[in-house]
């Protein structure tokens, strides 16, 4: 791809509207569950809908681990009455082969164990079939498992992969510790002894859906590793999405929406970075999970300060403008939130600070966006604008410690995310 400029920037930007669109396969629908069976006396028991209560954008590929079991570690947002789970091979470029994959409840209190909880093992299957294979390119969703599974809790989703299927769609960046067992198929076994190797990537696995009585949908965050959480503690759950998804949890059943970190580290607005950009990804990681209903926008500032960088704003801007209007169009409402500072980060100049500046001023003024969250103005210092706080700071000048997530995350005003009476149809 090429540098955008003034221009060329909406060129650029037709040209990628539709890149990396998402194709599901498999039995079970990316949104929405079965209709209600009738109960014993012949009513109609009540609905239940499907909401996202997890996401992990695929941020590139790692080797393959033929003959490995391979243990992830992800925790729920929101939680269900049965789950069902999407399995990744989108920038794969060969046809993935899974020999077993197994869901469970990791033993509470224990973020740094591969031991299931006893009695949550459950056996997935796609279409009715335990053994699977997943086009290159594709995505695939389980069928549902039933498994009462509470909000903030680790799950343990296990894939066994019996050969050698190329190159491994990941998420490199998990900051969550999760075990390899490397002598064959264990997906099964609660017991975590032979998980003797661990990885902080996840790999394959890139969504959970929660079933549940409410309907009022989930909120996807889309950014870069400031909204992947890097600088924060691992495996401990303190990105500023997981604060988000605390707070919501805190609010009237009918309000409490799951929460979807697409966030990729080293992620660009415009261009190919670690990963597709973000107008590339846009479909797959926001338009194809269930139940969405608010879009979280937190992007620019690689496209600001990394080489070759972003020097127009107006090129920014359109690239705002196009993921409203495709969220708009599928009944999204879109939060914009401002570019944080990043003074005495190595990357930062005064040209590339008047940029994040003038960015700044087309979100919080132009019409943009259905609503803004000011992430500079909350963590900037104020006496040094062009750079975060100390308390907030872990020490690179760029990413946020768990005191500046969470001041993220109580800077959204929770008012400005959709309700379900918001957006009607979308119960997912």
């Amino acid at each position: 791809m090429v540098e955008v400029g003034r221009r060329d920037a909406r060129r650029a930007l037709t040209a990628v509207a539709g890149a990396l669109a998402l194709t599901l396969t498999g039995t079970a629908a990316a949104h929405g569950g079965p209709p209600a069976a009738p109960d014993r006396t012949g009513a109609r028991a009540a609905p239940e809908h499907w909401t996202g209560t997890w996401e992990a954008a695929a941020s590139g590929t790692a080797a393959p681990l033929p003959g490995a079991s391979i243990r992830n570690v992800v925790r729920t947002s929101v939680g269900g009455t049965a789950l069902r789970v999407r399995i990744s091979n989108r920038l794969g470029t060969l046809p993935l082969v899974l020999g077993a994959a197994t869901l469970a409840r990791q033993r509470p209190n224990a973020p740094k164990s591969p031991n299931a909880l006893s009695g949550t093992m459950r056996t997935l299957t796609f279409g009715g079939r335990k053994k699977i294979t997943v086009p290159a390119g594709k995505d695939i969703v389980s069928d549902p498992v039933t498994l009462s599974v509470p909000a903030a809790t680790n799950l343990l989703v296990t894939l066994h992969t019996p050969g050698d299927s190329g190159p491994a769609t990941y998420h490199r960046d998990a900051l969550q510790t999760n075990f390899l067992a490397l002598d064959g198929n264990r997906a099964t076994q609660a017991g975590g002894a032979a998980y003797r190797a661990t990885t902080t990537s996840w790999y394959y696995v890139t969504g959970v859906d929660v079933r549940r009585p409410q309907a009022p949908g989930s909120v996807v965050a889309l950014g870069d590793s400031l909204t992947d959480g890097s600088g924060s503690t691992p495996s401990a759950n303190r990105r500023w999405p997981d604060r988000l998804a605390e707070r919501l949890r805190a609010l009237p059943a009918d309000r409490r929406q799951g929460v979807l970190n697409a966030g990729v580290a080293g992620n660009r607005l415009l261009r190919e970075g670690r990963g597709p950009s973000a107008l590339a990804r846009f479909d797959a990681d926001v338009l194809s999970r269930t139940g969405v209903r608010t879009l979280i926008v937190m992007e620019g500032v690689n496209d600001i300060k990394s080489a070759p960088n972003q020097t127009d704003p107006a090129a920014l801007g359109a690239a705002y403008r196009e993921i409203v209007r495709r969220a708009h169009g599928r009944g999204i409402r879109v939060v914009g939130a401002t570019i944080t500072p990043f003074g005495g980060h190595g990357s930062h100049t005064a040209a590339r600070e008047r940029v994040r500046r003038s960015v700044n001023q087309l979100i919080r003024t132009g019409g943009l966006f259905d609503a803004v969250a000011d992430f500079d103005a909350v963590v900037r210092d104020p006496s040094r604008p062009d750079r975060m706080r100390a308390a907030y700071d872990p020490g690179d000048h760029l990413h946020f410690n768990d005191a500046g997530m969470r001041a993220l995350a109580d800077s959204v005003d929770l008012t400005d995310l959709a309700r379900p009476a918001d957006l009607p149809g979308r119960a997912g």
